[in-house]
């Protein structure tokens, strides 16, 4: 699941994403795409790659439509069982949704780079500016995502007894302070795991020992549903539940921005 820069600078046979991001600047991942990028990188954009367009509700990242995800990835000649590998630099928040989608909809599970664009680059990679040619090919035929809820499937789990996480900072989770959606807060009975606490500083995922105690007694829930603001980084927390062999965990979609929405609406 996880990757080293030395070990994805001798592969040959890979697609490579890049998935920088920046919610504040949704230019700035391009930008630094274009700037200077692991040799053969692809470029997947949140909003327009990962996300479907947002409506009043749904969230501010709906999922896009499998057949649409699915062209996305054809063209770069991405099908079922292509090796894909995937970065980003902000500690595999956008590089996890990428890997999320992917496994939810039956592709082979694109690996994570360990440590992000940082990694590559003090093992000594380069970058290029160029960009690799494109060999597409035919997409596949997918059904729908798996283990994903919308807020009427929440809330039907909540009443069989999921213990529900949420993946943003303490902050946000307290109310303290909403720095994008309309209403501050979390869903009732949430508890907190903030997704930063899965990786170092350095964007490098903890040990299994440290992943353990960041998830505590929720780790053997019987049920875990997760989010986040917009359901991005609640796939940070999700990567690191599978890596401790909880594969059976559930995305709520539209996370606190969807939740929220009924709210404002009210």
């Amino acid at each position: 699941m996880l990757i080293e820069a030395e070990q994805l600078a001798a592969l040959t046979d890979v697609v490579v994403f890049d998935c920088r991001f920046a919610l504040t600047d949704p230019a700035a991942g391009r930008n630094a795409y274009h700037a200077g990028h692991i040799p053969g990188a692809y470029y997947l954009d949140l909003d327009s790659d990962l996300s479907a367009t947002a409506g009043q509700h749904g969230g501010r990242h709906p999922l896009p439509h499998p057949d649409e995800f699915a062209a996305t990835l054809a063209r770069y000649g991405v099908g079922l069982e292509t090796d894909v590998v995937a970065y980003d630099d902000s500690r595999l928040a956008f590089a996890s949704r990428l890997w999320w989608m992917m496994r939810a909809l039956g592709y082979r599970s694109p690996r994570l780079l360990n440590g992000g664009l940082a990694a590559w680059l003090s093992h000594g990679g380069e970058l290029q500016k160029q960009m690799p040619e494109v060999a597409a090919c035919k997409p596949p035929v997918l059904a729908s995502y798996h283990q994903q809820v919308d807020i009427d499937g929440l809330r039907e789990a909540q009443m069989a007894g999921a213990v529900l996480i949420d993946s943003r900072e303490a902050a946000r989770y307290e109310g303290l302070e909403e720095p994008i959606d309309p209403v501050a807060g979390h869903i009732p009975g949430a508890l907190n795991r903030p997704w930063q606490g899965v990786t170092t500083a350095q964007g490098r995922v903890q040990s299994a020992a440290d992943l353990r105690r960041h998830w505590g007694d929720a780790l053997d829930a019987e049920q875990l549903v997760v989010y986040c603001g917009s359901g991005v980084s609640a796939c940070v927390n999700l990567f690191s539940l599978a890596l401790l062999g909880r594969d059976d965990v559930i995305l709520y979609g539209g996370s606190w921005s969807d939740w929220c929405s009924y709210l404002a609406a009210d």
